[in-house]
């Protein structure tokens, strides 16, 4: 449990260095998009403006999660990590469509301004900054096993892509093409929202014990190299925050002792910490025999 409370708060680390580098770049781009007349870079602050909100968001579920059990809350406090992604999503998705709104406004209402090709510098060092952020968070969300961190990195890469494509937008719109600067402030808003539906899908589906197939039968297929286990009758298991916990039944030799039950219980919870990194196994011992004999008297 220490271990899984130390990768907390390294995630927690991952979160707080994202806060300050969004806070910097949300307040340059604010300003250079006002006084250099940039739509885009004024929209790619704004969703620099909701990473910094997300992140602390992240911030918050990642404290909150490391928590110790009590009598409400006995398996811990876990899943505020997954709950902290959902709330991010739906900050997400409002800020998006908010920008997606604003820049078909714009546009209709004809109130298109050519900015100035200055703008595009601190774009592309934005760019060049959130690109190293995304290695960073990425590298530390493997390490840890943070979902929220996870998504804070996939939402660095797409805000390195962004202020990148918004630096081309605000050249090209400098050199006569005006509409391309509004333009590119209507596709940060669609990268912002398709983010939002991303982060939505992996949080409730976390939320909802959804796991995925194939990690399942890479527990099973590592459960039957171990000796005297015959069978592996039923596999289950959901994540509860960034931990994994499994439930499975083995089918063993029903001459076996209780001793012995137990000796293959501890095997199987070890191998698949140490092989899966699964935080909590529980074994339930069915003796084969038994099972055989069900089996025929269905027939």
């Amino acid at each position: 449990m220490n271990n899984q409370i130390q990768r907390v708060k390294m995630a927690e680390q991952g979160a707080k260095v994202s806060i300050s580098v969004y806070m910097i770049l949300a307040l340059a781009k604010f300003v250079v998009g006002f006084f250099l007349d940039s739509s885009s870079l004024s929209a790619d602050g704004l969703n620099n403006l909701t990473d910094v909100l997300s992140s602390v968001t992240i911030l918050a579920g990642l404290k909150t999660a490391r928590k110790p059990a009590d009598k409400n809350h006995p398996y811990g406090h876990w899943k505020a990590e997954p709950i902290a992604s959902l709330i991010t999503s739906f900050i997400m998705l409002f800020v998006g469509f908010q920008i997606f709104q604003n820049s078909i406004l714009r546009f209709f209402q004809n109130e298109l301004v050519e900015p100035n090709k200055l703008a595009s510098i601190v774009a592309l060092i934005s760019s060049f900054i959130l690109f190293i952020l995304y290695r960073y968070n990425l590298n530390l969300a493997k390490n840890v096993n943070s979902d929220g961190l996870k998504a804070v990195a996939r939402d660095n890469l797409a805000d390195s892509l962004t202020s990148l494509a918004t630096a081309m937008a605000i050249i090209g719109s400098s050199i006569g093409w005006v509409w391309l600067d509004n333009m590119m402030a209507s596709v940060v808003a669609v990268i912002i929202i398709k983010t939002g539906i991303d982060v939505f899908r992996e949080s409730t589906f976390s939320l909802s014990d959804g796991f995925k197939d194939k990690h399942l039968h890479s527990y099973k297929i590592k459960i039957l190299t171990l000796d005297k286990v015959k069978e592996v009758s039923s596999i289950k298991a959901r994540m509860y925050g960034a931990n994994t916990y499994v439930d499975v039944t083995i089918l063993v030799d029903g001459k076996m002792t209780v001793q012995e039950g137990h000796d293959i219980t501890e095997r199987i919870e070890k191998l698949l910490y140490d092989e899966f990194d699964v935080m909590h196994t529980d074994v339930h011992v069915e003796p084969d025999n038994l099972i055989k004999q069900f089996n025929r008297d269905q027939m």
